[in-house]
């Protein structure tokens, strides 16, 4: 009999749920009654001691979902629990908890039914627990998402383990073949979730999408009756399959779905490592990869060394190593097809596949990865909140659009949750039956379905526009973005119209050598790439060659602009996918041909490393350019992407980050963002940050193979771990640069001028188990640091160095310790090197040792020295400069850059002896301005010298953007040099 009060709250609920609550509750407390529990009017049970606060959380969950309900009447010990003080209701359980109480439940079970058995009622006390905290909002969505998959993992993992104890006692170990570099090993089934489940964002009633793989082929040791391991993989994943999808009194485990494995349900059921390979190489379609990009490993942890193995297959089949475009077709071909089936499917109710559903919002997030995720590793995840997350920070999209979108996921998904907890059935769709709206509705916190209803609609109108957007079809896209004006450009390319009908087209369009142009773009059609291209890879071609004549023709001079566009075009016709991408962004294309109009320098860096494209996509990041700390934090960042041994790869980064700001900074000079002298400190900076990697690189690298080279603070270190955080690197070494890296005053190609300093113990040996001298140790850091630089890779190569200002030049040691140094400059140097020591400015290294250093360079730069010895030997050497020059031009002419940076540095050799300051700069304006404020030069003006050396540089800066024809002589800049020979003949002469 029901207490009043019982009645009471059952009575607080609508009248459908009357009967149903009555005769569950009567059922519950019959159960307490049969099992010697008394039950007191004021108290329901001993085991719900006078809390009113349990039994109206447990009428809600009710409210909220039958299978709760239902589940609590036939399995009331599981409320008793949840009853109890210490209720597992009311707290999260750690992961470990899944799989040490299906441990402990399944040890000794051997028979089959009784395996199913414990693993059903397991399933079902912990999915009712999840399921109810979900609906009572004890748990957030990443919780409840986060605990059923961790659920699935436990069943999955811990059940095929007590299966293939069972197999193998029956069967013998599966083992490899044995081969002559290696013996035979024992052999594990791996299995991969896939979907939800991989993502580990599985649902409260989702399938389990699993991929069974085995590293490689042989047979078991069975000693009479041997199978091959396909044979004793395939039962196993038969088995595990049975044993947790099959339906039989106590329900089910998981639903299992395979169609995802190879060849779908055609396939082996369990294929090895090598025949994935094969499948994934040779067979693997665009929806795979999409697929593919939630795989993971469910016991990864049990077999590492072969999960790292499968994993590099699969994700060397998902991302490609360029920015990989093509994938938004393939992804709006998978759209249609979704739409196609939207009607039948439930329509505009599915909240997954309609409109504005789940898997839009999927689709634009995983699109996404396809397409950076082979340039960047951190994309490549399973988790969909994460992943947006990382699109806003990376500026892949709008800030807006991750907000809203995240925000609509998590509402979406939470509204899906309620619909499954219904009857624990997999569905999204949302019920027709007013009762069982407005109980999902109580789950999502709102009173009724007429309340949810608005909220809903605006969530998935606001998702569908933007997957409308980001999906759209590139022609509607190309011409309502674009009106086409002129001459049918295409009709012209596919019908091969003659010269005649181009030409008059060409001039149409303003081209200014409109023969020239046509015979550029025939040239195209003869170029070997074109004719192997494949029918999609010409569509492509094609949808982008009008757009491209359009916006050649709105420069100031289309046949020069064509002719450079033309240039990148041929190098990228291999990878195509670059065409969609211009198509798909035409703020991106009209860019690129205005900046191709204005330099054939961007042109040629672009059709060098078409990678850098993604920089033209966004404005905001193309012409405001970070400073030295935003440059640091970004190229840490990206090679914290990149496992530490993989030397390749991290060469590349720094490669294609140098040409990705390379293109910032020279676009930026172009449209007036940045002066030159923001150039110069800009390209300084990103040769500084890159430096610094690099050393980082190449000292982890020797340092894992050969120690810590002795050194006192070094030994000071607590622990070995300890000696290898980055306060450690390049400890004991410095790199010197000299010329415009020194000067901070680097071009657009200029050399890292530099000289490599260690500061250690000669005769002392570095702390690994391949021990070498620390000058060994140094010499080899040096090298690698060069090969860094330097080496050809598939990016090219990073920077051209010149070492030969080091002490005794190309003769000389390639890293010199700070005490040989200190002595070459006092006792052997020339006065040209004491000339170059004036630009030369520690960039990076050991703190203790550049300190040492700076004390070297002032010793040296303020010497006293013979003022008319110098300037005869400062003279001397120029005139020795201008004999071996190739052309005089605006650096070595006359009147010329070399002459004023000349002067500046006989100026603080003669000088700093009496005006210490002098030496404090390495840059020519600062100096030439310190020179002038110490009045050196007694009645000469100096300050002309300052405008004088920033138009001959700018005039460097633009010949080194522009056409030969273009190129400023030094003849052109006679006002300026002019004024410059005159100082210098006051001085010298």
């Amino acid at each position: 009999m029901l207490s009043q009060q019982l009645e009471q709250l059952v009575h607080s609920y609508p009248t459908f749920l009357h009967a149903p609550f009555k005769n569950s509750l009567n059922d519950l407390l019959e159960y307490y009654s049969d099992a010697g529990e008394l039950v007191d009017e004021n108290a329901y049970s001993p085991y719900l001691p006078g809390q009113n606060e349990f039994i109206e959380d447990l009428l809600k969950a009710w409210s909220r979902s039958d299978f709760i309900r239902e589940n609590s009447v036939r399995a009331p010990e599981i409320v008793k629990v949840w009853a109890q003080e210490d209720s597992p209701l009311y707290r999260k359980q750690a992961e470990r908890y899944y799989v040490e109480k299906l441990k402990a439940e399944l040890s000794g079970v051997a028979d089959e039914l009784e395996l199913m058995r414990v693993l059903r009622q397991f399933r079902r006390a912990e999915m009712m627990r999840l399921m109810a905290r979900d609906v009572l909002q004890l748990a957030d969505l990443t919780e409840t998402l986060a605990d059923v998959s961790a659920l699935a993992d436990t069943c999955v993992v811990v059940t095929l383990n007590h299966l293939y104890d069972i197999f193998v006692e029956k069967h013998g170990r599966p083992m490899s073949r044995p081969k002559e570099d290696k013996p035979s090993e024992q052999q594990y089934m791996l299995v991969m979730a896939m979907g939800k489940h991989g993502a580990q964002e599985l649902n409260v009633s989702s399938d389990i999408d699993l991929i069974f793989a085995f590293p490689e082929s042989g047979e078991t040791d069975h000693p009479r009756k041997p199978i091959d391991n396909q044979t004793f993989f395939t039962r196993l994943g038969q088995k595990l399959i049975h044993v947790l999808d099959h339906i039989n009194a106590d329900g089910f485990v998981f639903r299992v779905d395979m169609r995802l494995r190879p060849y779908g349900d055609s396939g082996a059921l369990a294929l090895n490592f090598s025949a994935f390979e094969d499948y994934y190489h040779t067979q693997g379609r665009e929806w795979e990869r999409y697929a593919m990009i939630k795989a993971r490993i469910v016991n990864e942890s049990e077999h590492p060394k072969s999960s790292a193995e499968l994993m590099m297959v699969i994700k060397s089949f998902v991302y490609r190593k360029y920015a990989d475009f093509s994938s938004i077709q393939a992804l709006r071909d998978m759209k249609r097809l979704i739409m196609s089936e939207v009607h039948r499917k439930g329509g505009d109710q599915n909240i997954k596949l309609g409109k504005g559903g789940i898997r839009e919002i999927e689709f634009i997030a995983q699109a996404c990865q396809l397409i950076y995720g082979g340039r960047d590793i951190s994309l490549q995840q399973t988790g969909l909140m994460p992943i947006y997350q990382l699109l806003k920070e990376r500026q892949h999209l709008p800030d807006e659009w991750v907000e809203n979108l995240l925000n609509s996921y998590i509402f979406l998904r939470n509204l899906e949750h309620a619909i499954q907890s219904l009857a624990d059935q997999q569905t999204q769709l949302i019920p027709d039956g007013q009762e069982s709206k407005n109980r999902i509705s109580w789950s999502m916190g709102f009173a009724k379905w007429v309340e949810l209803e608005p909220e809903l609609i605006r969530h998935r109108d606001r998702v569908n526009e933007y997957f409308e957007e980001f999906l759209g079809e590139p022609e509607s896209k190309t011409s309502s973005s674009l009106e086409q004006k002129g001459p049918d450009i295409l009709n012209l390319w596919r019908s091969n119209a003659g010269e005649t009908q181009w030409v008059e087209a060409l001039v149409a369009l303003k081209f200014e050598r409109a023969q020239e142009s046509h015979h550029d773009l025939m040239s195209i059609k003869e170029h070997r790439l074109f004719s192997l291209m494949s029918a999609e890879a010409r569509h492509r071609f094609e949808v982008f060659l009008p757009v491209l004549i359009q916006f050649v023709a709105q420069t100031k001079a289309p046949s020069k602009t064509l002719e450079r566009m033309l240039g990148f075009v041929r190098a990228i016709m291999g990878r195509t996918v670059y065409f969609v991408l211009l198509y798909e962004n035409l703020e991106a294309l009209k860019q690129l041909c205005f900046l191709c109009s204005e330099s054939p320098w961007i042109a040629k860096h672009i059709a060098k490393s078409p990678v850098i494209l993604d920089e033209l996509l966004d404005p905001r990041t193309l012409f405001n350019p970070p400073n030295k700390a935003e440059l640091d934090d970004e190229l840490r960042q990206q090679l914290l992407r990149i496992p530490e041994d993989d030397l390749e790869s991290q060469m590349n980064c720094l490669r294609t980050f140098k040409q990705s700001h390379m293109l910032r900074v020279a676009a930026s000079e172009i449209s007036g963002h940045l002066p030159l002298m923001k150039v110069s400190d800009y390209l300084t900076w990103l040769a500084e940050s890159i430096l610094t990697q690099a050393v980082s690189i190449a000292w982890r690298n020797l340092v894992l193979k050969h120690g810590l080279p002795a050194s006192k603070v070094l030994d000071e270190a607590d622990d070995e771990s300890n000696q290898l955080t980055a306060s450690f690197v390049g400890q004991g070494f410095a790199i010197i640069g000299y010329g415009k890296l020194g000067g901070i005053e680097l071009g657009y190609g200029s050399d890292l001028d530099m000289v490599f300093l260690y500061d250690a113990d000669d005769y002392g040996m570095t702390q690994g188990d391949k021990s070498i001298n620390n000058q060994t140790f140094y010499m080899r850091l040096g090298q690698r640091i060069i090969h860094i630089l330097s080496a050809q890779t598939t990016q090219g190569l990073l920077y051209e160095t010149d070492m030969r200002l080091r002490p005794s030049g190309n003769s000389g040691m390639l890293v010199s310790s700070i005490a040989a140094f200190e002595k070459y400059q006092k006792q052997d140097a020339w006065t040209w090197e004491h000339q170059a020591l004036v630009r030369a400015r520690a960039i990076i290294g050991d703190d203790n040792l550049i300190n040492k250093y700076e004390n070297v360079r002032r010793d040296i730069l303020t010497q006293v020295r013979d003022k008319q010895a110098l300037k005869l030997e400062v003279k001397a050497m120029r005139e020795k400069m201008k004999a071996n020059a190739k052309q005089l031009d605006i650096k070595q002419g006359h009147g010329g850059l070399i002459d004023i940076e000349f002067i500046s540095q006989y100026g603080v050799l003669a000088f700093s002896a009496e005006h210490p300051l002098l030496h404090k700069w390495t840059d020519n304006i600062r100096i030439l301005e310190s020179l002038s404020a110490e009045n050196c030069f007694a009645g000469i003006d100096l300050q002309p010298l300052e405008s004088a050396y920033r138009a001959l540089r700018s005039a460097l800066h633009r010949n080194s953007l522009a056409d030969s024809e273009d190129k400023a002589e030094i003849e052109s800049l006679s006002s300026i040099t002019r004024v410059v020979e005159a100082i210098w003949r006051q001085i010298f002469e």
